[in-house]
């Protein structure tokens, strides 16, 4: 008894090396069966489109074989998890993975330092893998005590506990064809349309596994892949002001700096925005409707996420009384209003340094 499991693409292989494909199997005797001639077909099954390429790795990619496979991933919709790493969300398709996990951070380090750094899940042992830096991205610094997710994946021949900083939920997609430009890094499937209309790239996670076994197996390193690797991040300000004029005037002073720039209105707006994005620095008003700038900072000190997110309060409340209680809430830093431009970069570029 053959047994042919779905999600995947099913390719005959027939002696006269024509072979056919198909998204369901409705009769496992289609597929492994006999040609006329008393020839024996085989069937295998298809995963992924790098689970293909590792099996017919030979074949042109212009063949109508390699172009219907490619077209089934492409063109059909499928589970995906949204996870978060860095500063970006990727799709991870949910055939890929078998379970999820939480573990503290310090005890997430204390095995990566190892020299084989393993997970056991199931009674089985999967090697850790920390996926942010194999796209270029960073992730956010956490306490020692929280809890970080790890994905229990298998991909073709490869498993291991994949480390994200977020788990965002599951979603149906449908995968889009990106350029050759993209597809030629290792890892990427495609790209997805999400109901806000961003875009964001889906993950095949088989060769960026396969990479890491090999490196791992030689001795090296495990590092960031240059060609996915960004040659400078830009750091993320929020601004959080009342006024527009305020809000305006500050992103215009941060962009020139090449810096990109998310605003809000008041502490209630900044926590939403919160949920989507962790800046790298917070420049925040006092006086403020709903929520202000007080009460937003209290909250971002005490959420493990954003406690190490640098704030400067740019306010027209300048008495030591009001300096004094946003030292004890654990703001970084303190200008008056109207502040002068050269004065809240060096602030906000000392912060980052010491941020690092």
């Amino acid at each position: 008894m053959v047994q042919l499991t779905y999600p995947g693409v099913y390719i005959v292989e027939k002696p006269s090396g024509v072979h056919t494909i198909t998204g369901v199997a409705t009769s496992i005797a289609a597929f492994v069966g006999y040609t006329r001639r008393g020839e024996p077909n085989r069937a295998k099954t298809i995963t992924s489109f790098s689970d293909f390429e590792r099996q017919y790795g030979g074949l042109d990619r212009a063949s109508p074989l390699s172009y219907g496979v490619r077209q089934f991933f492409l063109n059909g919709g499928t589970q995906a998890i949204i996870v978060r790493l860095g500063d970006a969300n990727y799709a991870i398709p949910m055939n890929a993975v078998q379970g999820a996990v939480h573990i503290a951070r310090s005890e997430l380090d204390k095995r990566l330092a190892e020299e084989e750094p393993e997970y056991s899940y199931a009674g089985e042992s999967y090697p850790i893998l920390d996926l942010a830096p194999q796209l270029g991205e960073i992730s956010p610094a956490v306490h020692d005590d929280v809890h970080v997710p790890l994905l229990i994946v298998r991909s073709g021949d490869q498993r291991a506990a994949v480390r994200v900083d977020h788990v965002l939920g599951s979603r149906e997609i449908v995968v889009k064809p990106v350029g050759p430009q993209i597809t030629s890094v290792p890892g990427i499937l495609g790209a997805t349309i999400m109901g806000d209309g961003s875009v964001i790239m889906i993950l095949d996670l088989a060769p960026l596994l396969r990479r890491v076994a090999s490196q791992r197996a030689q001795g090296i390193a495990v590092a960031a892949p240059p060609v996915a690797a960004r040659v400078q991040r830009r750091r993320l300000i929020m601004v959080v002001d009342d006024s527009i004029t305020m809000r305006k005037a500050t992103s215009r002073v941060l962009e020139r700096e090449e810096m990109d720039v998310v605003t809000a209105k008041d502490g209630i707006d900044a926590i939403e925005k919160l949920a989507d994005r962790i800046p790298d620095l917070v420049v925040l008003d006092i006086e403020m409707p709903r929520m202000d700038g007080y009460q937003f900072a209290e909250h971002m000190k005490g959420d493990p996420r954003t406690a190490r997110v640098p704030i400067i309060m740019v306010t027209s409340r300048t008495g030591d009384k009001h300096r004094q209680r946003a030292q004890e809430i654990g703001v970084e830093g303190y200008l008056g209003k109207p502040y002068q431009e050269l004065e809240l970069l060096k602030n906000i570029h000392d912060l980052l340094a010491s941020a690092e």
